[in-house]
């Protein structure tokens, strides 16, 4: 009792009371899954691992804009500076530490030392022009840096943090010339994927959804070993490296607009009646049914709101190569990019340019085809028995009345 009672008094001098932490350990074993039952175990549990020792880990980066670090250091429900970093000793952080000579020393008495560690990785790893299109001030590059890290035998796992560190995110957008590409990917192709990789995508990812990882890592294990911990974590994950409890439902199943989804209450148009109503986004563009995130339970600014509720729509960011496939945002799917979709999936020289235009001729002429058997039939032309409509009646009949032409 009394390691936790010393746990406590450290979290109410930074402002944290009892009762805040109990609610973080809440929505934390909400997270996981947990019954609220486990609630008081879970509490226990941090403050004992935060008193008898810290876990080292390596906030790295690569190409990125911060998003995914400001997001975690500005959340206060739960206070992941607060509460997390009490069970991580994060020795080293490119984007929030002085860089220099003694950021690098720290950070190589982790990767260098003898206890086990965690790398929570954040943006694209940047391959273009041998790695110099990210340098760091002593010259090496963000490859070299992640090479050193990987060699290391004390690392357990690494933390995908955000979409750039998934699959490139905005970061590797077409043209891609600085070569953004997702970690798992890249440490695939150079033969360094010995290490658990666990992607937590979007953009940016969520304090909640790191917690939740930091904690089942440290906490969760067989024998509470960090090893046990981390394999329990690889253990629950998807086909995309996902913690299955995280990603396991759209956004649209738990969009508080779903009901309107369902009765074919749409808004059309922005200022119109029905987006006062709050009505289904999903003509204007909305993702959400494409998008497996928990942003409706989890939201943003202290769970206040999140895109949907704030009048916007999901635009997708938690799906792969997702400014190039849901782009323009305003708007449904267009076209669907074939390159290096998943992480890993073009092996064994496969080339998806070239099978992407390959497959692009084969479906052009069997289009041609069609064509000519459609004006055959008299199905189209000026002496066309078939009329068609270029949208459906009854989006024709909803935009007429919110005011559209």
């Amino acid at each position: 009792m009394g390691s936790e009672m010393t746990f406590y008094e450290n979290l109410s001098q930074r402002g944290v009371s009892r009762r805040d932490f109990l609610k973080f350990c809440g929505s934390t074993a909400a997270v996981l899954g947990l019954s609220s039952t486990f609630v008081p175990t879970l509490a226990s549990k941090i403050a004992g691992a935060a008193e008898s020792g810290l876990t080292p880990a390596i906030w790295a980066t690569g190409g990125k804009c911060t998003g995914c670090l400001e997001s975690t250091l500005q959340a206060t429900y739960p206070n992941v500076a607060d509460i997390v970093l009490d069970l991580l000793t994060l020795n080293y952080s490119a984007a929030s530490m002085a860089t220099g000579k003694y950021a690098g020393e720290a950070k190589k008495g982790v990767y260098e030392g003898d206890r086990p560690f965690i790398m929570i990785y954040e943006g694209a790893i940047m391959t273009g022009l041998g790695g110099n299109t990210l340098v760091n001030a002593d010259k090496t590059t963000s490859l070299d840096d992640l090479e050193h890290v990987m060699h290391s035998p004390n690392l357990k796992a690494i933390i995908a943090m955000g979409q750039c560190a998934v699959d490139g995110g905005w970061t590797r957008a077409f043209p891609n010339p600085a070569g953004g590409m997702g970690i798992k990917y890249y440490l695939e192709q150079e033969g360094l994927d010995h290490v658990p990789v666990v992607n937590l995508p979007g953009c940016p990812a969520s304090p909640e959804e790191l917690t939740a990882v930091v904690v089942q890592a440290l906490l969760l294990g067989s024998d509470g070993t960090l090893e046990t911990g981390i394999q329990a974590v690889a253990a629950d994950l998807d086909r995309l490296n996902r913690p299955k409890y995280l990603y396991n439902a759209t956004i649209h199943d738990s969009c508080p607009r779903r009901g309107h989804f369902e009765n074919g209450e749409f808004v059309h148009r922005y200022g119109s009646d029905a987006e006062k109503k709050n009505w289904c986004v999903y003509p204007m563009g909305c993702k959400g049914p494409q998008t497996y995130r928990r942003c409706p339970m989890m939201r943003w600014n202290d769970a206040q709101s999140w895109c949907v509720e704030s009048g916007g729509i999901c635009i997708g960011c938690a799906t792969w190569n997702w400014v190039d496939n849901n782009a323009p945002f305003k708007g449904r799917h267009r076209r669907v990019g074939a390159n290096n979709i998943l992480p890993g999936v073009w092996k064994g020289g496969i080339n998806p340019i070239g099978t992407a235009a390959a497959l692009t001729g084969v479906v052009a002429a069997a289009l041609v085809a069609h064509g000519f058997g459609m004006k055959a039939a008299g199905r189209c032309g000026k002496n066309a028995t078939l009329k068609t409509e270029e949208m459906k009646e009854y989006d024709r009949k909803r935009l007429k009345k919110q005011g559209g032409a």
